[in-house]
């Protein structure tokens, strides 16, 4: 006798898309041809966050409603956040976004300060029932804690989190799934520590895992990036009543050879959507500003600025990489601005002793540090690139031995003391030891949220000589 179409439970995966909206037709065809090869059988479709990305226009212009289109026109029974929702998208335009979702955002970690519930659009848990399989899902997404603080959430530890909803609801279903944009280190601790949970779909690390990890009993699986590929797991049991058993899990590779046609429409009417939104124009400029990797530049003299500006600090310390290009003459939209400045990344002040300020500074001179291809933490650059000040001047000799090039650098005329802390402002990124590690040996940090740096440029390029200050020499050789 077959198998009856309530024994089986596939579950499609997706996670860490970012915006990638060339892949989400390809996406949606695969999850359709994958559901419609499940037949009768039951079939979830879940993503695991991150589908938001602010780098791309399709997101920044429509503020997420572009994504959430296209998770209807796909057919999601259930998504979670993760921190490029959670952390870069203003809540109440997240809210605004997800009014328009047509599936539950499941995360069990997340609280609003003020009241100690999830938001409105969030439930710790669901239950859902396909051909009389009950089926529990939870999710968590990583806890930046002193970043939630600042949007007014907190942050609470994931692994108690998760342990607590799935004694609620082990009792009560047939299959438990957690969603976790934790990263893979934290799933192999979660499947250690707690038992209990059948899969644990996961995300946040881009990890492809061609076939689960088996953990205490617990199916460990991750789709990689970008919507390169879609997760399968499926489960099956001998008979009604008995207790579902992982069979298998693989990671089906999504080429743009497939397509969905609704939601190739949806993209392209959003994306016309977004141009017209970003097409608004911010300033006015009367000269080319250019940006260089390797050596000072006034564009990103004026990233400095703005930072200093915006920090209210006696200097200022970014990094040439958040660049991608020369700011041109003329009419500026907040699409250029956009396009030039992609990072999610947000500035934040610090106290720094004077000696790791001047090592940082002597790090900014070497190519294997200007050169240095980063990724992650924010990042949408391609290279780190030198270190653009405001507040700071130094002289240096290019043909000094490394690590001994800065003859002297200082504020205002004084020197720097070495022994002495400074209030600098800067970036987030720099804080989490990625880059110029001097930096990030900080104290009393302070992160400013939720302005990204394209905001930044933007209120400073509104400041009376500010275009000028730019070209001010702050490397002198």
């Amino acid at each position: 006798m077959g198998q009856m179409a309530n024994d089986k439970l596939t579950i499609l995966h997706t996670n860490d898309i970012h915006s990638h909206f060339e892949m989400m037709s390809a996406n949606a065809a695969v999850i359709s041809r994958e559901r419609n090869g499940a037949g009768e059988s039951a079939a979830l479709v879940l993503d695991i966050g991150d589908h938001m990305d602010r780098a791309a226009a399709e997101t920044e212009g429509t503020m997420g409603h572009a994504n959430v289109d296209v998770i209807n026109l796909t057919g999601y029974d259930a998504i979670t956040i993760g921190n490029n929702e959670g952390l870069t998208v203003p809540s109440d335009a997240l809210a605004a976004a997800y009014a328009g979702l047509q599936c539950p955002v499941v995360c069990c970690n997340i609280y609003e300060s003020a009241g100690g519930q999830p938001p409105k659009w969030m439930k710790k848990h669901i239950l859902v029932e396909k051909n009389g399989i009950k089926i529990g899902i939870t999710g968590a997404t990583a806890a930046f804690s002193s970043f939630y603080r600042l949007l007014g959430w907190e942050a609470e530890n994931p692994e108690t989190s998760i342990a607590r909803q799935v004694s609620l609801l082990r009792d009560h279903v047939d299959v438990i799934i957690v969603m976790s944009h934790l990263g893979l280190n934290a799933d192999k601790a979660l499947a250690e520590h707690v038992s209990g949970i059948d899969v644990i779909l996961g995300g946040h690390t881009h990890h492809v895992l061609e076939e689960p990890l088996m953990i205490n009993g617990t199916a460990v699986c991750g789709a990689g990036k970008f919507g390169n590929y879609v997760g399968k797991v499926v489960f099956e049991r001998e008979k009604p009543g008995e207790r579902f058993i992982f069979k298998y899990g693989c990671c089906i590779p999504v080429t743009q050879a497939e397509m969905d046609p609704d939601v190739e429409r949806a993209i392209l009417i959003h994306r016309r959507q977004a141009e017209e939104q970003l097409r608004e124009n911010v300033a006015v400029t009367d000269r080319k500003l250019q940006v260089d990797y390797e050596k000072e530049s006034p564009f990103a003299n004026l990233l400095a600025q703005a930072v200093r500006n915006f920090t209210n600090t006696e200097m200022a310390i970014v990094n040439s990489g958040q660049l991608l290009g020369p700011l041109p003459a003329g009419e500026i939209s907040t699409g250029m601005l956009h396009a030039l400045c992609p990072s999610p990344i947000n500035p934040c002040v610090v106290n720094l002793k004077g000696s790791d300020i001047v090592q940082a500074l002597e790090e900014s001179l070497l190519p294997e540090f200007f050169g240095m291809e980063i990724r992650g933490y924010g990042f949408r650059g391609k290279v780190l690139g030198g270190l653009a000040l405001d507040g700071i001047e130094v002289t240096y000799d290019q043909h000094g031995p490394a690590g001994h090039k800065i003859k002297r650098a200082s504020i205002r005329g004084v020197p720097i003391d070495k022994d002495r802390e400074y209030r600098v402002g800067t970036l987030d990124m720099f804080t989490f030891n990625v880059g110029y590690g001097s930096l990030a040996k900080g104290r009393d940090t302070v992160y400013m949220l939720p302005e990204l740096l394209r905001d930044l440029l933007r209120a400073e390029l509104s400041r009376p000589g500010a275009l000028q200050e730019s070209f001010f020499t702050r490397w002198l050789s």
